[in-house]
């Protein structure tokens, strides 16, 4: 009993004699860890916090949205220490159902750089009139820069014909069946641009029939169709 009694006493002097040193060790230690910790929880912290705002806009919109990379872009500037990379991203956003929009953004690393590219293109999508929800309802065209493209409404089969970036928006915004021909530059983000000018310039009959105060048969039945077949096609416009 004396030598369990002395054991706990000395086990109890030891204890409230370590917060000292112990506390102190302890202390450098936790901070060690919780050092290492920030720098690789601040990257995962990143990566949870891009999840939350990537989730919260698809439940504020309520939708699913279309996202594709299109281009991404690195840059290196020499400094005294070596190399310093950067990197540029170029992301079309759409619902597949008639809106579109296109951003990029930089960062210096990929992953954060598609996530400010993707959130531009949220802030700047557009709307466009589709023909029976699968194609253009007119040709058109478009130009920035040095960068021309032509869009043209197609038949049913026919699919999308248009190179890497276009295919993208047409893919994004849902046309099944369009023909484009890009002339000039092959620049990604002109070619976007240029792309976006001319589905800008889209209209659908029933927009210019109220503009002009008149009947969507009135404005279908001026190519030689009868009135029946003007008010079918009238009615068979969605949008």
């Amino acid at each position: 009993m004396a030598d369990e009694t002395n054991i706990e006493a000395t086990g109890v002097a030891v204890e409230a004699a370590a917060p000292e040193g112990g506390e102190q060790r302890e202390g450098r230690g936790r901070g060690r860890g919780r050092g290492g910790n920030d720098r690789g929880g601040d990257r995962g912290g990143r990566g949870r916090r891009d999840d939350r705002r990537g989730r919260g806009g698809d439940e504020e919109g309520g939708e699913e949205l279309i996202e594709k990379l299109v281009h991404i872009n690195r840059v290196s500037k020499t400094v005294k220490g070596g190399k310093r990379f950067g990197f540029a991203a170029l992301v079309v956003v759409g619902d597949g159902k008639g809106r579109v929009g296109f951003g990029h953004g930089k960062a210096r690393e990929v992953p954060e750089a598609i996530t400010k590219a993707t959130a531009s293109a949220k802030k700047k999508m557009i709307r466009v009139p589709l023909k029976e929800g699968r194609t253009l309802h007119h040709d058109g065209k478009g130009r920035f820069g040095a960068g021309k493209v032509n869009v043209r409404s197609a038949p049913a089969g026919t699919g999308i014909i248009a190179g890497g970036p276009m295919r993208a928006v047409f893919e994004s915004l849902g046309v099944a069946d369009v023909v484009t021909k890009s002339v000039g530059t092959s620049n990604p983000y002109n070619m976007i641009r240029a792309t976006f000018d001319a589905l800008g310039e889209q209209t659908s009959p029933k927009s210019v029939a109220q503009r002009r105060g008149k009947k969507v048969a009135d404005l279908l039945g001026r190519g030689g169709a009868s009135v029946a077949e003007a008010q079918a096609a009238a009615d068979a416009i969605v949008e």
